[in-house]
Parts: structure tokens; C-alpha cells; sequence
């Protein structure tokens, strides 16, 4: 017997972390920890998700204590972002930056042919408290490095800007205090410049992180609610299911719920991305988060804490922001032996320029500046900080993407297959025509009614609605069974009774030539058919048909000829009859139809169309096309953002507009984009800097400037994916 162990998922708050190296080292020390199955650390938001069995916590944070870092388990009640926290970064480059103008004031001169040079001891007395007191973090990190047996970033900087401290110090204290033979100014300025770098990147990480700041800041902390007759206001964290919420105009709700009483327009804008305010009635659902613009509101309470719409949607986002997308495993890769490879590179040319040369001072130079212009930093924020900026201005546009790897999925896509009832139609479909082979149009109707009472399929409904005036009494159905695809069966009035598609009339022996010439009769070219038989004395025979109609969403065309300038290919996958597929097919403008296909078949076609080289991206409602949209490259479910459609869908549109199918694909490709340029950036600014400075091309102030910069520039350029839009195809 086989004992399951249950399967755990651990967050943990990483501090102390400088650069991608500490990354790589980090991730091994916790794969390391027994039960631990998978381990990813994210360098954006200072954060590790561990993935095992039996975890223990005190032994994971046990582990990242031991390589040299900090950490604590991160838990619901864990306080919101916010856009504070790099004030000590700017005070520290601040107190550098006044200390080290000085320092630069002689260089400054010497470009104007005037030579001015500080006495030295003035020089060691400003130099001092920014290489021991500014630059004390770089000191800190790299013990810590050294002590766990590793190397990072924080190790490169102090190697370098010691080395030019030190070098200055050996001569000042030799008696050489010349303007070549002090170089106080090169160190001050790396470990300024680095503060500058740190100070404008935290401000920049703040930014890629507004838009799920934004959906925190949702939920209000307090509620008005209805207790023992009377109303009072109480925190959020005391509502229970089942409360009566009273929300006035101007307040946001504070939990998603159903509406007792009232009328009102509601905001849900940050929600769901859609824009318009939407009226809500009396039997409604509300979301919480919503702004209720204009009516009093009474509202029961359904769900409360992380398990509102709003608590998933971050918790969605979060998950998103923490995975790695499969692209960033060759940073991975270079960023675990870069550290090392630069300290080897940085002695070769201390060696180099000092024995070829000799010249050990200027060999010195050369060797900080290899030290300090790798960019470790740049290839670990490159990936995670386009992540956090796609997926958090996609949240506030309705548009769920679960984790990186969907993200990568989508951009690549080349067809999109959609499912027709409630994904490019209303859902609402309506009986538009009744045909009777044998008996009343009534009659018929009625029979059908009565095997289709208590069903939700939305076909069902339709039947009900339409019969609701004209069912004639007296007839029953028992026996009741759904035939997944294909319909229902039943006995009505003691006779065995079949209502469903043409497959299952086919099943029960209609001849299929037969069907097409009923239906042809019936002019049902561009409707949805149903067919009723029954069998009397052994013999099976047709009673009749329903002819349904379900409304067109009115996006779905525009949806389509987005999609099509994008490049994508579109086709519908349906289970009407061929001649209702296409009718609806052309008159959206899709490229292909696949009808008559059951639900569990729908994948299959996805197979299919995988095998011929295509990346597909199926889209449904999330319930019916699970296998689907699980057999898809990447899922995409339309709807309310239901638990089901979560979890199979790659990607979850909070409206029930195809038009956010394109979205969807334009902000993937918009994200993709903005990563391949940060690797770009990142491998570049070590590929040519680091070849520069060992040559002796560059100083370490320019070097030092280089590193600092770059990874500004990664997190800069994420920046921008604030800015985009939904529904704009342009330039995609």
C-alpha cells in the first residue's frame, strides 16, 4: 500500500540578496533541503517559492540563513507593497555623493589644462566614510558570500573599490601622494555610483510592481453591516459568510456577494478591465473591490478573505511575478559561474598588465575595472522585472496570466481555436422554431420540456423558456439521463425518449441522408438543431426538431480581424451540425470550422493541429473545455475568472469579450519583447565591458558607472509596459 504525501508550496521573504549570483546560490542551497522538489528564486521580488513534500520551514529558512542571506515565511496577513522603502538607498548615495564631488573637483579642472591636487590625508579623511560607511553593505555582502564558500555581486565591488582604496593608501602612506598615483576618487565614485544605481532601480522595481499595489489597495479596511437589526461598522477581517453588507454611494464593497436590495452602477473598472460602469440589480453578483457609483446597496456576503474574486486575482498576479519564465534559464546558467569567471578574468589582467607591462599600478586599475563593470545584477532583474510589469498592467485590464511560462506560450501562438456557445455567442440561446414530422408543434414541445426540467445546459433553458406559456399537462418523464455531447434520454409517458444532436440520432439508427434532407426541409442553414425520437412497439421513430439561435457576441468579428493582424490564424470547434458551424463561421470572418465535435474530442483537434506545427491557444469557458484548454499550448477561459477556469487555463479573461483574446496575445508579445531586449542589454553591456576594461579602454569610474546603470536600464525599459493599453493592434 502506498502512502500519498501531501505536496506543499512555501513562500519565503529573501533580504540581502545583490545580484543573479546570489540567485543560483540560493535556489541550490534550498534543493538541497530533503523533500524539497523544486526551488525558484525571483531577484524582482526579493522572494523564494519552494515546492516539495514534508517541508519544514524552520529548515528552509535555515538553509538560506546558512548561504549568507535572511529569511522569513511569508504569510496571508503579510502587509500589502508599498511604494516606499528607498529612502535608505537615496540617503546613503546622498551622504557618497557629497563627500566624493570634492574627490572629482581636481579631475574636473585637469580637462581644463589646470592641475589642482588635494594633500592626501584630505583625500583618506573623504574617501574613508564613504568606502566603511556608504559602502558597508558591499562589505557585509560579500563576508557573508566568502563565509557560505560562494562569490556575487556584492564581491566584485568590494574586491574592486578596495583594491583602489588600497592602492591609493600603499602610496599615501609611502610617500608617493602624486595625482597618477592616488586613485581615493575611483573607489568613492564606483561605490556612488553603484548607490545611484541601487537608489533609481528599487524606485524603478517600485513602479513594476504599481499595478498590483493598485489591486491591494481594493479592499477597503472597514464594512458597514447589518447585525441584530441594526447597522454597524466593522473591520473586514470580522465579516462572515452570510452578512448583510450595506454599501452607500461613493464606497467600494467590501466582499463579493449577492444584492438583497438595490439598484446601482458599479465600477469594476480594476477588476475587470471593463471600463463602462455596470448596472447590478437585485439578485446580482457584486465583486468586491467595486465601486458602487450611484444607488444604496444591500448585499449578502458570499465570499470573504482569499477567497474573493479580488484575493485570487493578486494571488494569481503574485504566483505570475514569482515564476521563471523558460527563457531566463540561460541567464540562470551564466549568472552561476559569472561571479567567478570575472574574479579569474580581473587576476589574468592584474597579471597580465603587471608582468607585460610592468606597471602594477596601472595593472591594479585595470583589474578593479573588470571587477566592477560585470553586470550580474542586469542579467537577474532582466526577465523578473518585464514579468512583474506585463502581467501586473494585464491584471488591471482583466486579462489572468497564471505564470511565466503561459506567458511564453502566448506570444508564440500561430492559431486560436474558440469554442462557439458563450465564448463567441451570447450563450442565451432561443427556440426559434419548432417542427413537427408526426402531431403538434405543441405537443412536441411540451415532450421536450418535460426531459429537460431541472437541467442548467443552456440549450435545455432555452426550451423551458420557450415552453413556459404552452406546456400541456399530463405528461411525465422519468428516467432521466444525460448523454455527455450528444443530448438526453428519458421515458416519457412510459416510452423510452431521446432528445440531443445528429450523432445521437445517428446512434439510435436515422440514416444520416435522411437527417440532412429533414433539416434542409426545415431551412436550417445557420441554426443550432435538436432532434426528438421515441420508440413505440419496438420501433424507433422521429417526432421532430428544435431550431435554436444564440446571439453573436458583438465583438466577436472585430475579435477575429484583431486576430488576423496579429498573423493569427482562427477556427471555430463546435459540436453543431456542419451547415449551423459555418453559417456562424462566415459570418465572424473565421479562417476554419471544425463541426460536429464532442467535448472530450476537442482536444484531440487541438492534437491535430499541434502535429502540423502549429502553437494553438484554445479558448473556452473554462468548464466544458478543460481537456481542451488543457491539451492547448495555452488555455485561455473566458468568464468571471471561476476556480476552474484558474486552474486549466493558462490565461483568464475577467470579461466575456473575445476581443480580450487578442489582448491577451498583444501584451504576451509586448512582455516577450521587452525580455528578449533586457537579455539582449545584459549580455551586452558584460560581453563588451568586460573584454574593454581588461584592455585598459576604460577607467573604473566609467566601468563603475556601466554596472550601476544597467541594471537601471533593464528595469527602466519594464518600466514602459505600464503603458500599454488593450485593443490597440498597431505595431504588434
Amino acid at each position: 500500500m502506498t502512502t500519498q504525501v501531501e505536496s506543499l508550496t512555501i513562500t519565503l521573504d529573501i533580504t540581502g540578496m545583490s545580484c543573479a549570483s546570489c540567485v543560483a546560490h540560493i535556489e541550490k542551497a534550498l534543493k538541497q533541503v530533503p523533500g524539497v522538489r523544486q526551488a525558484s528564486v525571483n531577484l524582482a521580488t526579493e522572494s523564494a517559492t519552494v515546492q516539495g513534500e514534508a517541508l519544514q520551514t524552520a529548515v528552509l529558512v535555515s538553509a538560506v540563513e546558512n548561504a549568507g542571506y535572511h529569511a522569513a515565511v511569508r504569510t496571508s496577513a503579510k502587509k500589502p507593497l508599498t511604494a516606499q522603502g528607498s529612502n535608505p538607498e537615496r540617503n546613503q548615495f546622498v551622504l557618497a555623493a557629497i563627500l566624493t564631488l570634492p574627490l572629482l573637483y581636481p579631475m574636473v579642472l585637469s580637462w581644463f589644462g589646470q592641475h589642482l591636487m588635494f594633500n592626501g590625508y584630505l583625500q583618506l579623511a573623504l574617501a574613508s566614510p564613504v568606502q566603511w560607511w556608504c559602502g558597508r553593505r558591499f562589505y557585509i555582502g560579500a563576508f557573508k558570500a566568502l563565509r557560505s564558500g560562494t562569490a556575487n555581486m556584492d564581491t566584485l565591488v568590494t574586491l574592486g573599490t578596495f583594491a583602489a582604496y588600497g592602492l591609493s593608501l600603499f602610496h599615501l602612506l609611502g610617500g608617493n601622494s602624486g595625482m597618477d598615483a592616488l586613485y581615493f576618487e575611483a573607489g568613492t565614485v564606483i561605490i556612488t555610483l553603484i548607490l545611484l544605481g541601487k537608489w533609481l532601480e528599487a524606485r524603478a522595481k517600485q513602479q513594476t510592481t504599481a499595478a498590483i499595489r493598485a489591486l491591494q489597495a481594493l479592499s477597503p479596511e472597514r464594512a458597514s453591516v447589518m447585525r441584530a437589526g441594526a447597522e454597524i461598522e466593522v473591520a473586514i477581517a470580522d465579516l462572515h459568510s452570510g452578512d448583510e453588507l450595506v454599501i452607500r454611494p461613493g464606497e467600494r464593497v467590501a466582499a463579493d456577494g449577492t444584492i438583497l436590495q438595490g439598484r446601482s452602477l458599479l465600477d469594476e473598472a480594476l477588476i475587470t478591465g471593463e471600463s463602462a460602469p455596470v448596472l447590478r440589480e437585485t439578485g446580482a453578483p457584486v465583486i468586491g473591490g467595486s465601486i458602487n457609483l450611484d444607488g444604496l446597496l444591500h448585499v449578502r456576503v458570499g465570499a470573504i478573505g482569499t477567497e474573493t474574486t479580488l484575493a485570487r486575482i493578486i494571488r494569481l498576479v503574485e504566483n505570475a511575478q514569482a515564476n521563471k519564465a523558460p527563457i531566463q534559464r540561460l541567464a540562470d546558467k551564466v549568472s552561476g559561474v559569472m561571479v567567478p569567471a570575472v574574479i579569474l578574468i580581473a587576476v589574468l589582467t592584474w597579471l597580465a598588465w603587471g608582468l607585460g607591462a610592468g606597471d602594477w599600478s596601472q595593472a591594479t586599475i585595470n583589474a578593479v575595472s573588470v571587477l566592477v563593470i560585470a553586470c550580474p545584477c542586469a542579467l537577474g532583474l532582466a526577465t523578473p522585472a518585464a514579468l512583474m510589469a506585463g502581467t501586473g498592467v494585464a491584471a488591471q485590464s482583466g486579462i489572468l496570466i497564471r505564470d511565466a511560462e503561459a506567458l511564453e506560450n502566448a506570444q508564440a501562438v500561430t492559431v486560436v481555436a474558440f469554442d462557439k456557445t458563450g465564448t463567441l455567442t451570447e450563450g442565451k440561446p432561443r427556440v426559434v422554431r419548432t417542427v413537427a414530422f408526426d402531431g403538434s408543434d405543441e405537443l412536441l414541445l411540451a415532450q421536450v420540456a418535460a426531459v429537460q426540467q431541472g437541467s442548467e445546459h443552456p440549450l435545455a433553458q432555452a426550451v423551458l423558456q420557450a415552453a413556459a406559456h404552452s406546456v400541456k399537462s399530463g405528461i411525465t418523464a422519468t428516467e432521466l439521463r444525460t448523454l455527455a455531447g450528444r443530448g438526453v434520454s428519458a421515458r416519457v409517458d412510459g416510452k423510452p425518449f431521446w432528445f440531443g444532436n445528429q450523432r445521437l440520432m445517428e446512434e439510435l439508427g436515422f440514416a444520416a441522408a435522411m437527417l440532412v434532407q429533414r433539416a434542409q426541409e426545415s431551412s436550417s442553414e445557420g441554426y443550432t438543431l435538436s432532434w426528438a425520437a421515441i420508440e413505440s412497439g419496438g420501433n424507433k421513430q422521429l417526432l421532430g426538431l428544435l431550431l435554436f439561435q444564440d446571439t453573436l457576441r458583438a465583438t466577436a468579428r472585430q475579435a477575429v480581424a484583431q486576430l488576423r493582424q496579429l498573423g493569427i490564424r482562427t477556427l471555430m470547434v463546435s459540436g453543431d451540425n456542419q451547415a449551423s458551424a459555418a453559417a456562424i463561421a462566415s459570418a465572424i470572418g473565421l479562417d476554419d470550422v471544425r463541426a460536429n465535435v464532442l467535448p472530450a474530442h476537442k482536444a484531440q483537434v487541438i492534437s491535430e493541429l499541434q502535429q502540423q506545427g502549429e502553437r494553438v491557444a484554445m479558448v473556452g469557458d473554462g468548464i466544458n473545455d478543460a481537456p481542451a484548454l488543457a491539451a492547448a499550448d495555452v488555455g485561455i477561459a473566458m468568464g468571471a475568472g471561476t476556480d476552474v477556469a484558474m486552474q486549466t487555463a493558462g490565461i483568464t479573461l475577467m470579461q466575456s469579450d473575445p476581443l480580450r483574446v487578442a489582448d491577451a496575445i498583444a501584451i504576451s508579445r509586448h512582455t516577450y519583447r521587452k525580455i528578449r531586449q533586457n537579455l539582449f542589454w545584459a549580455f551586452a553591456y558584460n560581453l563588451l565591458g568586460i573584454p574593454l576594461a581588461a584592455a585598459g579602454m576604460l577607467n573604473p569610474m566609467l566601468a563603475g558607472a556601466m554596472m550601476a546603470f544597467s541594471s537601471v536600464s533593464v528595469v527602466s525599459n519594464a518600466v514602459l509596459l505600464r503603458y500599454w493599453r488593450p485593443s490597440t493592434v498597431a505595431g504588434v
